[in-house]
């Protein structure tokens, strides 16, 4: 673990005050295994809220069949149907706003949000990239790590701005590259690494430790790095019973 203050071994040991329960709706595109992760917490009473809505721009993404087979209520807001963006992130603010929530998690939500979106709910709306951001923004992280010859990729949950990827980091869990590694196996660690920790960020946020603020995220009152809390190779690799190679 690095230096952060992180401690893997303290994750779930923090009891919140007694509380109504908080709300989450979670807007996805596809097959929704981050929206899985945290549909497993709630079921084990470790999320600290309760998912209440799913929310999907593509009518066929299989995430809105784990919603429903979960109990959870299950929203197909297709994209196409809309003659702009604008008009689409309004109809979304109104089909969100009606779920209540206290946070919105996008979870493979395959749009780029206008700024009357993201300004609407500025502070309540968590986003996970498959790098460590700052680095590796956009697209195709994967590969452009490998090309780059990285020895460290990972993934980062972060409070969602009007900057593509560039909102204040709150968690981080790296991954140590192979050396044969391939972007299929690299692929394959970044996601069971994002299945950790976006629960975690996820209860952080709902028990009131983690906060976006006028200076940035803050974690139990107190400042991120920029890099956020990051979880070491070798203590995800711990957490994930990753066999060592």
């Amino acid at each position: 673990m690095s230096d952060t203050g992180y401690q893997s071994d303290t994750l779930r040991e923090f009891t919140p005050e007694p509380a109504d329960t908080r709300r989450v709706v979670v807007l996805i595109s596809g097959n929704g295994s981050n929206l899985q992760a945290l549909i497993d917490e709630q079921a084990h009473d470790r999320l600290g809220g309760e998912i209440v809505a799913v929310i999907s721009n593509e009518p066929d993404a299989y995430g809105l069949r784990r919603a429903r087979d979960a109990g959870i209520d299950a929203v197909v807001l297709p994209h196409r149907e809309y003659e702009s963006r604008d008009a689409y992130d309004g109809a979304l603010i109104k089909v969100v706003e009606r779920h209540e929530p206290d946070l919105i998690v996008l979870a493979g939500f395959m749009r780029i949000l206008t700024p009357r979106f993201v300004q609407r709910f500025l502070g309540r709306m968590l986003n996970i990239h498959p790098s460590l951001l700052p680095a590796y923004q956009g697209l195709n992280t994967h590969a452009r790590a490998l090309a780059d010859g990285v020895t460290e990729h990972g993934c980062s949950v972060h409070f969602v701005t009007e900057e593509l990827d560039g909102g204040p980091v709150a968690l981080q869990a790296a991954v140590a590259l192979a050396d044969d590694e391939t972007e299929a196996s690299l692929k394959e660690k970044v996601h069971a690494r994002e299945h950790l920790i976006y629960p975690i960020a996820v209860k952080w946020f709902l028990e009131g430790r983690l906060q976006l603020g006028a200076e940035g995220a803050t974690f139990d009152g107190l400042p991120l790095p920029p890099e956020g809390l990051r979880m070491s190779h070798a203590d995800a690799a711990e957490e994930l019973d990753e066999d060592d190679e």
